[in-house]
């Protein structure tokens, strides 16, 4: 059902080939947006809202994102602090460099890097986990501090401005598991996984950036 504050939003979801877009679109849809799905650089310039969801790892992320143009669009739509919404790789992605599988040259929005997960704890990090708020924010509005968020991933930001870190998840160590910059947010987690609480999330995302 479409919502009336939503339902005019000009809400992008980003296609560069990760494999979870359509949860991200349906998620998207149940909190009364309609989003479109693009891959066209073009697709920035007139857009309310972007969202880069994504699985798998930096270097293919990167080297598909650069094959459809999308690096400089990103940063400059960024850079202009427009509503960007980050999702699991679509987190990792706008760090300085990932450590995955080699050394990868990000999109350096976020100062930092991308490190694997401590040794000691079952590898990837897969499931539900508690999340602790470092910081109230219109993000997390309605979702009481120490929810479970729903994580797949086997590496992490380690941030270098611990300010923009608004939640973390024990997993070994503090895991960044959302910050926020700005009209910039991004989670670790899978909102689009992660039940009523997640799709507050994106609510809460697209109703703060309707009214803004």
């Amino acid at each position: 059902m479409s919502d009336p504050l939503l339902a005019d939003l000009d809400v992008i979801i980003l296609d560069y080939g990760a494999g979870n877009l359509r949860s991200v679109v349906r998620a998207v849809e149940r909190v009364g947006a309609r989003p479109e799905v693009a891959s066209e650089p073009a697709a920035l310039d007139e857009a309310d809202v972007v969202i880069l969801p994504g699985v798998g790892a930096a270097a293919d992320t990167m080297r598909n994102l650069r094959e459809r143009a999308l690096v400089e669009p990103i940063r400059e739509y960024i850079a202009a602090d427009r509503p960007f919404l980050g999702v699991c790789m679509g987190l990792q992605a706008l760090m300085t460099v990932s450590e995955e599988g080699g050394e990868h040259a990000c999109l350096d929005v976020l100062q930092g890097r991308v490190v694997r997960l401590p040794a000691g704890r079952k590898i990837p990090h897969m499931g539900w986990n508690q999340v602790a708020l470092r910081r109230r924010t219109p993000l997390f509005e309605g979702i009481p501090d120490g929810s479970h968020f729903y994580f797949v991933h086997s590496y992490y930001c380690d941030m270098a401005e611990p300010a923009e870190v608004v939640a973390v998840a024990e997993y070994g160590t503090d895991v960044t598991a959302a910050v926020e910059r700005g009209r910039l947010a991004a989670t670790q987690f899978h909102p689009e996984k992660s039940g009523a609480y997640g799709l507050r999330i994106y609510g809460n995302f697209l109703r703060e950036h309707a009214c803004a």
